[in-house]
């Protein structure tokens, strides 16, 4: 290659690079952002953000990165037309999804889901109104058979509480009110034999408690308990 050719050369990559850096980071004629924007850390080649901007809103899916990401994001955010609404997707370091749902502003709203590590198995769905939790939460083991059952209401539990065995079967049975324990309670041994049962009244165990051996009643006791008595 000639000199005169290397020199056109180097000319063309150099228009290139501008031409290519000016298709990002623009204004409008009111200084607002507009079209494609990328931010980067201060310092480095490693992308903080990308997306697009329409007269200083932002529009479809933006990216977003940590400094040790690389190509990967570790979020995206989706915005809709009327821009209340945003869908959003966290990631682990190789590419695979965290969890997902929709926000409005920064509160999570409806359903959100979340994944077992490095698989695309459920492992959790629950719902949000206004940034608390409202609605039935599920937690699965990894096998795909559920592991608890949750209800909550204005970010706090409410009602029943299920927690289940590998195999399905209901170990254990809890009674909320107001985020306390509040109701009957039920203890089973892995085949769904009951083996204990009471009441509790805001977080304290109220009233007869029974205990059971090979289904039968054992033991009973009387809460609270009274200094030196055991209730036999």
């Amino acid at each position: 290659m000639t000199m005169r050719n290397t020199f056109l050369f180097c000319v063309l990559i150099f228009t290139g690079s501008f031409i290519f850096g000016q298709e990002y980071n623009k204004f409008d004629a009111e200084g607002k952002r507009h079209g494609k924007w990328r931010k980067r850390y201060e310092n480095t080649e490693q992308l903080r953000y990308e997306g697009a901007f329409d007269h200083g809103k932002e529009v479809g899916e933006f990216k977003f990165y940590k400094l040790s990401s690389g190509d990967f994001p570790t979020a995206t955010k989706i915005f809709s037309k009327d821009h209340d609404t945003v869908t959003v997707k966290y990631f682990t370091k190789k590419g695979k999804v965290i969890s997902e749902g929709k926000m409005v502003d920064k509160n999570r709203v409806g359903l959100w889901k979340y994944y077992h590590n490095d698989s695309n198995k459920i492992m959790m769905t629950e719902h949000y109104l206004l940034g608390k939790l409202h609605g039935e939460q599920l937690t699965y083991f990894d096998n795909g058979q559920l592991t608890e059952k949750n209800n909550y209401v204005d970010g706090k539990r409410e009602g029943i509480r299920i927690m289940y065995s590998e195999d399905g079967i209901k170990i254990k049975e809890f009674t909320y009110e107001n985020d306390q324990l509040h109701g009957m309670t039920k203890y089973y041994d892995t085949k769904g034999v009951l083996l204990i049962e009471g009441n509790y009244k805001r977080d304290r165990k109220d009233g007869i408690w029974k205990y059971y051996e090979n289904g039968k009643l054992s033991e009973q006791k009387l809460f609270p308990l009274k200094q030196g008595s055991t209730n036999n």
